[in-house]
């Protein structure tokens, strides 16, 4: 990447962390058409909309309730009851579908007993319905929280999952410490701005790391999940497969709703499986910031959208 790519994305990170224009964007019609893009819309209703075409094109779906960072109790257990609410409803409607959450959605900043109560709750419910809630990796300062609840609850429910985060130095660790248990990893890149002594700052560097961890996935975890639009990366990730005999049916490619459409078709013609993360709500902002800091092209594509 870039220098001038690599001072773009800190822009947008630290934008994606402001709470003024957060508040402001997200009561603009005109920046909510924009975000329409990677946002599916901002009720249930509409995600599964969307999630009902991606099935109908061999594509599966994890739907994300957006709203992270909450400020009091009675908030993380509304995104709770909506997160069940969306495990009615995917099993209403028969969707191949899951659902992903953060913990600081759930309440972990406030009361870490409570969160973890919430999220107890939430799995028991996808265990019940033969589903699974996959726990989302947010900044490095919640890392330990977030496995050591992943791990807990896996040994309880089974119906859970956690997310590893390439950019990190500590992620070889923790995603052995995940596979030993059996516990389905979603490997990405990581979004959020940290700093160069917990994380690799260069884009060669993060993706060293992330082919050494997905080969090391696909020899050791339990059907692991390749997070990428990347597609030097999913090149290599087919010629490992290929090498190796590996079953398409043993894992998954993940992709984010509204990028690289043509990949994901592509994919699936190919036989390989792929989920897209299909993420909706009023609380769109900092998630629509990273997407647009993770690549060059969705900060392109917005400046196109803005010239029309």
């Amino acid at each position: 990447m870039s220098r001038y790519s690599e001072s773009v994305r800190g822009i947008l990170l630290f934008l994606s962390s402001q709470a003024r224009l957060r508040r402001w964007m997200e009561t603009s019609a005109i920046a909510r058409r924009l975000s329409s893009r990677f946002v599916a819309g901002e009720t249930l209703a509409e995600a599964l909309t969307i999630a009902r075409s991606m099935n109908s094109a061999g594509i599966s779906d994890t739907l994300d309730h957006l709203g992270e960072n909450v400020t009091s109790l009675a908030e993380a257990a509304a995104s709770r009851d909506e997160y069940i609410r969306a495990l009615e409803e995917i099993r209403a409607a028969g969707l191949h579908a899951n659902v992903s959450i953060k913990l600081t959605q759930f309440g972990i900043d406030i009361d870490e007993e409570a969160c973890c109560k919430n999220v107890a709750m939430l799995v028991s419910v996808a265990a019940r319905h033969e589903n699974f809630v996959r726990i989302d990796m947010e900044s490095s300062t919640y890392t330990d929280r977030t496995l050591r609840l992943v791990t807990e609850l896996h040994a309880r429910y089974g119906a859970t999952g956690a997310v590893i985060q390439a950019y990190l130095y500590r992620s070889e660790q923790d995603l052995e410490l995940l596979s030993r248990q059996a516990i389905r990893v979603r490997l990405c890149k990581g979004a959020y701005l940290e700093p160069p002594s917990v994380a690799y700052e260069q884009k060669a560097d993060v993706d060293r790391n992330y082919i050494h961890l997905m080969k090391k996935l696909f020899e050791s975890g339990t059907y692991p999940a390749i997070a990428t639009h990347d597609e030097a990366i999913i090149a290599e990730a087919k010629r490992f497969v290929a090498a190796r005999q590996i079953p398409f049916s043993n894992f998954e490619f993940q992709m984010l709703y509204g990028i690289r459409r043509d990949l994901q078709k592509r994919l699936v013609a190919e036989g390989y499986r792929v989920r897209v993360y299909i993420p909706y709500g009023k609380a769109w902002y900092p998630y629509f910031m990273r997407r647009l800091a993770e690549r060059p092209a969705n900060v392109l594509f917005l400046i196109r959208n803005l010239m029309r």
